[in-house]
């Protein structure tokens, strides 16, 4: 149990939660493990199956809390609200600014910025980690360029020069993202970048990760009253969550390619976890994805401490801290969307 934000997250999975006057109350095997006012309460997201009772949903529509039903591994399952809730309000906010490219420039370059940001992290980190065994002079140059690209990002006023700025940065930071895989070199390697299908072990595995990393994203930014379908970045297309996708934009260096490399580098995810199909497309197998998706439920679990709010959380907490900020930015309550810039 955290509460972040005036939010209370239920990360235990046999959590249950009913009312007791004025108080959420949480039982664990019939062992009451929490107690919290509900007038100090914005929103609650519960991550498990077990549920809650009839009587507190009914309480938090009725104090317009939004609740929200997210399964274990992250998918969006359900919210209660009441009819007065704010979040007709907060689409609304949501729709105009997407119908506008010049304000939806203002919110994307933040997410790309951010992206650059932690692109740049990560291969510094690499060059501090292993000085002997890759190319530092190399991926200072890099990091350099990456430095430039995440000023002129900051600046732009328009989503066309943002989608350049953003793609000539990413051909530079995919060129030497080889020289950070240390193992197994002969199996995993990284050319360029390249999906559907994918052609190599490495892009079978980045673009396993962003999806799953993409639909974290989508079900947090509807856990918070958020339309995950119409984005700023990414611009309105049948059946594509768009703002999902601008959103993990800024987590896709700093938790899926750093998750990735770490699994060929440790050794986690082996070569035979990997099928090549008659087209060239390469794939995983089912043990392969077995072993994957447990890492990276593992990885969720980690520890660190958001840039933002300075507290200790879960990496998996992370897209919904972010769509909490995103979805009070666009309320009026911050000044700008604070990104995740790793560190």
């Amino acid at each position: 149990m955290r509460k972040l934000l005036n939010t209370l997250f239920i990360l235990s999975e046999n959590s249950y939660l009913s009312v007791e006057g004025e108080n959420i109350v949480v039982t664990i095997d019939d062992d009451k493990k929490g107690r919290f006012p509900l007038h100090t309460l914005d929103s609650i997201l519960y991550f498990g199956y077990k549920g809650a009772s009839p009587s507190l949903m009914g309480a938090c529509a009725k104090r317009n809390i939004n609740l929200s039903f997210v399964s274990p591994r992250g998918r969006f399952l359900a919210r209660v609200c009441g009819e007065s809730h704010g979040n007709v309000l907060l689409r609304k906010a949501q729709y105009r600014i997407s119908d506008n490219t010049h304000d939806s420039c203002q919110i994307a370059r933040r997410f790309i910025a951010a992206k650059l940001y932690n692109a740049r992290w990560l291969l510094e980190r690499a060059t501090r980690d292993h000085p002997q065994r890759i190319d530092s002079a190399k991926i200072k140059e890099v990091s350099s360029k990456l430095a430039v690209a995440y000023r002129n990002a900051e600046a732009t006023e328009t989503l066309e020069e943002l989608r350049g700025i953003e793609g000539e940065a990413a051909v530079r930071y995919f060129d030497v993202l080889d020289d950070l895989i240390l193992q197994n070199k002969a199996d995993f390697y990284f050319k360029n970048r390249n999906r559907r299908p994918p052609l190599d072990k490495v892009n079978a595995m980045l673009s396993f990760t962003y999806s799953i990393l993409g639909n974290d994203c989508s079900s947090a930014l509807e856990s918070v009253g958020l339309d995950s379908y119409v984005g700023f970045l990414h611009r309105d297309r049948p059946g594509r969550t768009s703002l999902g996708l601008d959103l993990m934009e800024e987590l896709r260096p700093a938790f899926a390619d750093r998750f990735v490399l770490t699994c060929i580098n440790n050794r986690i995810i082996k070569p035979e976890y990997f099928d090549v199909k008659e087209n060239g497309a390469v794939t995983m197998t089912d043990e392969g994805r077995k072993s994957f998706l447990n890492a990276y439920q593992q990885r969720k679990q980690e520890m660190i401490k958001h840039p933002f709010l300075d507290e200790k959380i879960p990496w998996g907490l992370v897209p919904y801290i972010q769509a909490l900020l995103l979805a009070r930015y666009l309320r009026g309550d911050l000044d700008s969307y604070p990104p995740f810039l790793w560190k």
